[in-house]
């Protein structure tokens, strides 16, 4: 695995397992987390993509024990405010981001491009690795998630508020479902890892439909 050691790093935090693994591959290749950064919604009350509320994301990052940086855009902003915030982060001596995308080289492409903006070096921790590997060797490395977004148009609803296991890999695969969803079929929470200082608290209620998506919220269990 290369290393990079002390290497400091901002990541691009979704709080789900592929952002959670970059994470943790990062830190085994010996970089310096130094800040996340999360991008929310316009209205600042979910996450983007990940629907988790702020006090779950806030949750997470207090685990990790680094700073969280939250920006909030609409599709449209999203471009500025990102390099908005690579911009201060690099203001900070932060050199790098780690980002948790696997094989899309249209995403690839966008990050390197817009990360070199602000002089920011673009790392792929997970990239081109099988993606039934990746999300083997996170159950393996004891990364604890849950689903809690689905496409309903490229699954069904019913995997919906699951929590990953081996099991569930095998079901999902079974029928033809990408294991680690990279093409948009869901998206996950990730609660516990070897990354957390503790377990991220967390219910999970009834679910909503939203069009062709359903959610599980995500909320912490005081």
């Amino acid at each position: 695995m290369l290393k990079m050691k002390d290497v400091p790093f901002v990541c691009s935090w979704s709080g789900g397992k592929d952002s959670a693994m970059a994470y943790y591959r990062a830190m085994k290749m010996g970089m310096k987390p130094k800040r996340l950064l999360t991008m929310f919604e316009e209205e600042g009350e979910i996450s983007k993509s990940h629907a988790l509320p702020f006090e779950v994301v806030t949750a997470q990052a207090e685990r990790l024990g680094i700073p969280l940086s939250i920006k909030e855009a609409s599709w449209s902003s999203y471009e500025g405010l990102f390099t908005e915030a690579m911009d201060e982060c690099r203001a900070e001596g932060i050199t790098h981001g780690v980002f948790g995308d696997i094989d899309l080289d249209g995403h690839l492409e966008w990050v390197q491009n817009t990360c070199a903006k602000s002089d920011i070096v673009a790392v792929h921790p997970l990239w081109k690795e099988p993606r039934h590997k990746i999300i083997v060797d996170l159950i393996d490395a004891g990364f604890e998630a849950w689903i809690v977004v689905v496409n309903t148009t490229m699954m069904p609803a019913e995997f919906v508020g699951r929590k990953f296991s081996k099991e569930l890999i095998v079901q999902l695969e079974a029928l033809g479902i990408d294991a680690c969803g990279e093409n948009g079929e869901f998206h996950t929470v990730v609660v516990d890892g070897p990354i957390f200082s503790s377990r991220v608290p967390i219910k999970i209620g009834q679910t909503i439909v939203k069009g062709d998506y359903i959610f599980s919220p995500v909320m912490i269990n005081d």
